[in-house]
């Protein structure tokens, strides 16, 4: 997500810390594909809803996360960190998943019912409440360059939001308190799995609720109903499943060779890369999305979150680090 980096906790000074290459360049192009991958996700989900129930879509995404995810893991023999974890971690492993269906679900269902570009911009909550739980939970610090950059945050979703009530239908506003929804359950998976970093890979982590997400979701899941999908919703069902693989993996790539704070401020822009988005869509594709109802006030909104997200970030170095 896009403050994830801004909010690690300081560790000794003693402990190694790691440096990127260097390579800027690179790293800048990894955090751009990061941003056009979730900034163009709602759309390719919304559009995908048209012949497929969220439950199933959701399914499909988890199971082929999931095979690919064994497969890399298997190749690098990266599957042994489950035989440390005790009770309690199996326990904090199963919760996560849990949070974490219910983040893809809720989402899901919240997209369906809104638009992409309000869906992407109120998801922006989840760093903002998972760096909230990282100070009260893990007792983390903030400068007061970052209280102001997530104060600006709240005012931002606040203009937006009240700007959304203004031109809102019934649906609309529920759609959206269930990406609200999302962005709550996403941050308790955020926390939990900070902690059970401790004993499991990042990647082994994921392996394992993608498994526990293919098997909770089948029930409710038709996959008869992908043999009737067209080319066009069966290359964006593929789109929506490959996306977060890509999304993550060039993130991390990013990372290594770039400032974690400058990667989190190109991300910090992807609400604005969904209005685009959406606006492409329509323009090359007329009638395939409703028009975003936003006023001047949603846009206005809209740029405080992105400014209150970059500078959240890049002021959340300190000297020296």
């Amino acid at each position: 997500m896009l403050l994830f980096a801004a909010f690690t906790p300081t560790g000794p000074t003693h402990m190694s810390l790691h440096q990127a290459s260097g390579r800027w360049r690179l790293g800048l192009l990894l955090a751009l594909v990061t941003a056009a991958c979730w900034a163009t996700l709602p759309v390719a989900l919304k559009i995908t809803l048209e012949q497929v129930d969220p439950y199933t879509l959701t399914w499909f995404r988890f199971l082929l996360a999931a095979v690919l995810m064994f497969a890399w893991l298997a190749a690098r023999r990266g599957l042994g960190g489950f035989a440390t974890l005790d009770r309690k971690r199996w326990g904090m492993l199963l919760a996560a998943a849990l949070l974490l269906i219910g983040n893809y679900v809720f989402y899901l269902l919240g997209v369906q019912q809104t638009s992409p570009a309000n869906a992407q911009l109120l998801i922006q909550l989840a760093p903002l409440l998972m760096a909230l739980g990282g100070i009260f939970v893990f007792r983390e610090r903030f400068n007061g360059w970052q209280w102001l950059g997530l104060a600006t945050i709240v005012g931002g979703l606040g203009l937006f939001f009240r700007d959304q009530l203004d031109g809102g239908s019934a649906g609309y506003l529920f759609g959206s308190a269930l990406v609200v929804l999302a962005a709550v359950v996403w941050a308790g998976y955020a926390l939990l799995q900070k902690q059970l970093l401790l004993r499991l890979s990042s990647p082994a982590m994921l392996l394992f609720i993608y498994v526990v997400a293919s098997v909770v979701l089948l029930p409710l899941a038709r996959p008869a109903t992908l043999l009737q999908l067209d080319g066009l919703h069966w290359a964006l069902l593929l789109y929506c499943a490959l996306n977060t693989l890509v999304a993550y993996g060039a993130f991390a790539e990013a990372l290594a060779h770039w400032e974690a704070s400058r990667v989190s401020a190109i991300l910090a822009t992807t609400p604005l890369l969904c209005l685009g988005a959406v606006a492409a869509t329509q323009a090359i594709w007329p009638g395939s999305l409703a028009p975003e109802q936003v006023g001047v006030a949603g846009y206005a909104g809209a740029v405080l979150v992105v400014v209150g997200s970059a500078l959240a970030s890049l002021m959340g170095q300190r000297p020296g680090r």
